[in-house]
């Protein structure tokens, strides 16, 4: 049974930027912090300039490949099977991990102590069954998040620019305090608050007009995203210091502490709560999009190619990735998560550059230009993440090479 084209512009426009307001605004900075100090606003251009590289390649690729998977299915029609493969499960295994991270974000501002990973599996078993219940309720759902997040962060920065500014903090010696290396770290640490807009594309089959909504939706949330993360990264930073960011687990909800505004960091810390929650929902839809279309050819167990008879939704692979979520809370940091969700999506997006570079000249929108920069961006910032998430990233990844490879030869033999 095919999905329902329901989804207009402004709902993937809001699933777009639920995606990525959330997923790096109040999780990303202090990690980028600790890498690079004051450099984090280097890194975070370097990360942009990827990050627009990716959002060309996949609107262009869109436009032609209308279909639920996004760069799986854009991989498996430009280069071939195995491309489409190493994307789909890298964006697999890369956005479970950031599900992770968003449920013990949320946990981290709306769980009382010790109560964190509990708090964050509900959250996750209550999102899993708004997604089940069809893909308009999920869009519904994200435009109220997005205008709840959007108005915290405006009291936020308006809070943090409040506070006496710290001292050096936008010295070309801050900037350049953890020289090169570190930069391009935060770069890709940075890189995980952007990737929302791939959430987009992976909802192909349920967007109308597709080939003229997709493109326009993935550029118009890249813009808001750039936006929003560009004027909060300025006022945590002029508030707080790198150190202070760096040291802070809650760097925007700090940086209005900071200001002396005492009654503004109860609406942050909501306000941060619900954001993680429209990313989360997001990625679940997204997630359960991509393997739902990984099932229909096979490389992912048949049994998740299904889709519910009534509500129209893959449900049998959202509620998969349900509890392999569930089994992350339980046992992963969110900066670990973090690391490894940027490793999956870069290796996702580097196919989708090459593949977007490889179509024909009648179906260009973008000059190759930007699929080489983006490329290229892939490959040097997946390469400076820190090594524990490299090495968790290639394991992983071998592992789903195994799999699909048994799966190959045992077929031919049959």
């Amino acid at each position: 049974m095919p999905l329902v084209r329901r989804l207009g512009l402004g709902d993937a426009v809001f699933i777009g930027l639920g995606s990525m307001i959330g997923a790096g605004v109040f999780s990303a900075f202090g990690p980028a912090a600790a890498a690079a100090g004051s450099g984090l606003l280097v890194g975070l251009a370097l990360a942009a300039v990827v990050a627009f590289g990716n959002a060309t390649s996949s609107a262009q690729l869109a436009a032609v490949y209308p279909t639920s998977g996004g760069t799986y299915a854009y991989g498996r029609a430009e280069l071939g099977p195995w491309w489409g493969f190493v994307a789909g499960w890298g964006f697999v295994i890369g956005k479970t991990a950031s599900c992770a991270a968003m449920a013990l974000t949320f946990a981290a501002y709306a769980a009382p102590a010790g109560w964190e990973r509990p708090v964050a599996i509900v959250a996750v078993v209550a999102l899993v069954t708004v997604n089940w219940f069809g893909v308009t309720r999920t869009a519904q759902l994200t435009r109220v998040i997005v205008v709840i997040v959007l108005l915290t962060l405006a009291v936020a920065v308006a809070g943090a620019f409040a506070a006496p500014d710290a001292a050096g903090w936008l010295s070309p010696e801050g900037l350049w305090s953890d020289g090169g290396y570190g930069i391009l770290q935060s770069a890709g640490l940075l890189f995980f608050a952007f990737a929302g807009y791939a959430r987009i594309a992976t909802m192909g089959e349920e967007v109308r007009d597709p080939a003229r909504t997709i493109p326009r939706a993935i550029l118009l949330a890249f813009a808001g995203a750039l936006v929003v993360y560009t004027a909060v990264a300025i006022a945590v930073l002029s508030s707080l210091g790198p150190e202070g960011t760096a040291a802070s687990t809650e760097p925007v909800a700090a940086a209005v502490e900071a200001s002396g505004r005492d009654w503004a960091v109860p609406v942050v810390r909501v306000g941060a709560a619900v954001a993680s929650l429209g990313a989360l929902l997001a990625l679940i839809a997204g997630i359960g999009r991509t393997s739902f279309a990984m099932a229909r050819e096979g490389d992912l167990p048949r049994f998740l190619a299904a889709v519910h008879p009534r509500w129209h939704v893959p449900h049998r692979a959202e509620v998969a990735v349900g509890v392999v979520v569930v089994l992350l809370v339980a046992l992963v940091d969110l900066r670990g998560a973090i690391g490894f969700s940027s490793f999956g999506v870069l290796l996702y997006y580097l196919v989708a550059n090459i593949a977007a570079f490889r179509q024909r000249s009648d179906v260009r929108r973008y000059p190759r230009v930007l699929q080489i920069v983006g490329a290229l961006g892939c490959l040097v910032l997946v390469v400076t993440l820190p090594w524990q998430a490299v090495v968790a990233g290639v394991v992983v990844l071998a592992i789903g090479v195994a799999y699909r490879l048994l799966r190959v030869r045992l077929t031919r033999a049959a």
